[in-house]
């Protein structure tokens, strides 16, 4: 396979690479920028290399994701029909794809680069963050998951490692759960295959989508196990695979006021709710989710202060905002890829 020189696949990207040897053999060479673990909806285990290279058109910097995992034919299908989706996507808080392949079955993003990395290596593991450093993370996120339900996609894998820091340290959301890859489910295989595949994935699965039926309201969840984990400096469930896939189904979260006794209580009820068991339970919108911390974190701080930001709509209609009780809850949204 050739993947030291990306025009053999049709890519518009040329690789970047140690200079001598372009110099001695007037070919680009690979210099691997990163390796991100994941597996495809196949169920092998497999490794996604990416790699740095320069759009030749845009004369921009962009990265080339492989993923070394051979889709079946009916795979190959969905991914270039998802592919072609996630192209047609804009926002200022999506990374960008710009071009997609398949070579023998494997498949290959052209990708905008993000020059400073993920949130989780800006905030490594046990790192406890200041609410003023989150809501501004939350908003970003949760505006481009709430475009990405607009469109009818959903994400599927929100987590630290797949939120990408721009050169201006605005928050990217990458890595959508494409068919190349999809996290098995514990409806679709079984756990000895699973466990090492989803390592990096699992504490942050809804239990619908365990159950292999993901929709807008499992990406929500999926934002409050993030949210839960920077506030106590770890998410609510950690052990083995299938324990951590168990306590998701059914074991209440422990309570965030226990490990941050300075949080209000309105604001831990605004992150239980999005991690409710059922999707009808949460918030009806990610976006109202985000807007709710941002009331609830509003009311903490000035109880008697007018809040800005209201639940559902309230800045767009002017009607004045619900009490938290009343926010709506549930999933509206129609089926969705």
């Amino acid at each position: 396979m050739c993947v030291e020189n990306a025009l053999c696949l049709g890519l518009l990207v040329n690789l970047v690479g140690c200079p001598q040897r372009r110099r001695e053999h007037g070919r680009p060479c690979r210099t691997a920028a990163g390796q991100l673990s994941a597996t495809s909806s196949a169920g092998t285990r497999g490794q996604a290399s990416v790699y740095l290279g320069e759009h030749l058109y845009l004369k921009s910097q962009a990265a080339l994701k492989v993923r070394h995992t051979v889709l079946t034919e009916e795979e190959q299908t969905v991914f270039l029909q998802e592919a072609q989706t996630l192209v047609r996507l804009s926002h200022p808080h999506i990374v960008r794809v710009l071009d997609f392949a398949l070579q023998d079955g494997m498949p290959f993003l052209v990708m905008e680069y993000a020059a400073h990395g993920t949130l989780r290596q800006r905030h490594p593991k046990g790192t406890k963050l200041p609410l003023d450093l989150i809501l501004p993370y939350v908003q970003q996120v949760a505006s481009a998951l709430q475009y990405t339900h607009d469109q009818r996609l959903i994400h599927r894998d929100v987590k630290p490692e797949n939120l990408l820091l721009s050169s201006h340290d605005q928050v990217l959301l990458s890595d959508f759960g494409l068919v190349m890859h999809a996290p098995q489910t514990l409806a679709s295989g079984s756990t000895e295959l699973m466990e090492p595949l989803l390592a990096g994935t699992t504490p942050y699965l809804a239990p619908e989508q365990l159950r292999g039926k993901a929709q807008p309201a499992s990406d929500q969840y999926a934002l409050g196990v993030v949210i839960y984990e920077w506030l106590c400096g770890k998410p609510p469930f950690q052990g083995p695979f299938l324990e951590v896939a168990v306590q998701h189904v059914s074991a209440p979260p422990p309570s965030l006021r226990e490990q941050v006794p300075d949080l209000s209580a309105a604001i831990e009820e605004v992150v239980l709710r999005a991690l409710a068991k059922e999707p009808e339970q949460r918030f009806t919108r990610v976006q109202d989710f985000a807007t709710a911390l941002a009331y609830a974190s509003q009311q903490a701080v000035s109880p008697r202060l007018t809040p800005v930001l209201a639940p559902k709509h309230g800045v767009e209609t002017g009607q004045r905002p619900p009490s938290m009780p009343d926010l709506p809850r549930g999933n509206s949204h129609p089926p969705l890829h």
